[in-house]
């Protein structure tokens, strides 16, 4: 079934203006949402939020890109107003790859790019490497497009995640909703994401609660905390770095970077890469880029526009946009 777009509305800030429509696909558990800015014959990029955010992570990026691409940002099944997985379902990133498969389906992208934040760009990775035909260009944000799991550790977290599932799945008793005011619901989100301003906060929390009698309940799926069950190990995740065709552009957090605790995993798919010195960045030549932003306003990537022609230079012949 082809998606729908509805409500148009315009997003803006001081200083930018933008109309946005709203994304809605039926799937067989319930509906996929979204939200939709350009024009359907636009140059289409697929934009992937990351874990327990939703595609209002991209609402002040959009107006600082091209005006005449053709931009979807979905939210994942449990995330946003995406409806949750059926009962007894676990949320693994296979699954995720096959969200977006169902997406770009409906809408017959044969060719198009993809932003992905954190756990999205993970799931651009993978996608990437299954659809190499499919993908142009990717651009990440805060990952190296694949999560490498220490051998040691994948059946612990297979364990781990289905005695979790099998547990939450007992305690239907006990699941209570609880209701917040709003700037409560504020204040948690921010207490979980310290670095969000309060505009962003309310970005995220225009998808991520609705209300209710008494005040607001988030609506992310409890399970997206679970823990996932389909690790990839190293050897596993070069070799799907070896089936990616697009051209990729990664950009990390330079803040982050100094107190996030890489894997030795991860720090082999970082050495894998060539990387030369310029002014304000690291760059690996023409096909990726490692730039550190010296400030990074969550949300608002002032700096992307400079970079954006390095990685979306190829001609557009053969994407299409419906």
């Amino acid at each position: 079934m082809l998606p729908a777009f509805t409500s148009l509305r315009h997003f803006s800030t001081t200083t930018m203006r933008r109309a946005v429509s709203e994304f809605r696909m039926t799937v067989p558990w319930g509906e996929m949402r979204g939200q939709v800015w350009g024009p359907s014959n636009g140059r289409p990029v697929l934009c992937l939020h990351g874990w327990a955010d939703n595609s209002g992570t991209f609402s002040t990026l959009i107006p600082l890109l091209p005006k005449d691409w053709r931009f979807v940002a979905i939210d994942f099944p449990g995330h946003g107003l995406s409806s949750h997985r059926p009962d007894g379902c676990l949320y693994t990133f296979p699954l995720y790859v096959a969200d977006v498969r169902r997406v770009v389906e409906a809408l017959q992208w044969k060719q198009f790019s993809i932003i992905g934040h954190s756990m999205g760009g993970n799931v651009a990775g993978i996608f990437s490497a299954l659809y190499p035909e499919m993908v142009d260009a990717v651009v990440l944000l805060d990952t190296y497009g694949f999560l490498p799991t220490q051998m040691t550790d994948m059946f612990k977290n297979m364990r781990k995640g289905i005695d979790d599932q099998i547990h939450y799945d007992n305690k239907t008793d006990e699941r209570k909703e609880r209701v917040y005011t709003y700037e409560k619901a504020k204040e948690r989100l921010k207490a979980a994401n310290p670095f969000l301003s309060d505009q962003s906060a309310d970005i995220l929390l225009e998808r991520a609660v609705r209300e209710v009698e008494g005040g607001f309940v988030f609506t992310r799926d409890f399970r997206i905390n679970l823990k996932n069950i389909v690790n990839n190990n190293i050897e596993q995740c070069l070799h799907m770095l070896s089936l990616v065709k697009a051209r990729v552009m990664l950009l990390l957090l330079g803040l982050r970077l100094k107190t996030q605790n890489y894997s030795v995993s991860s720090q082999t798919i970082k050495e894998r890469l060539q990387i030369t010195q310029c002014p304000g960045c690291f760059w690996t030549g023409s096909s990726l880029s490692i730039c550190l932003f010296r400030s990074w306003s969550w949300l608002v990537l002032e700096h992307v526009c400079i970079f954006w022609s390095r990685v979306f230079r190829m001609p557009t012949s053969g994407a299409t946009s419906h």
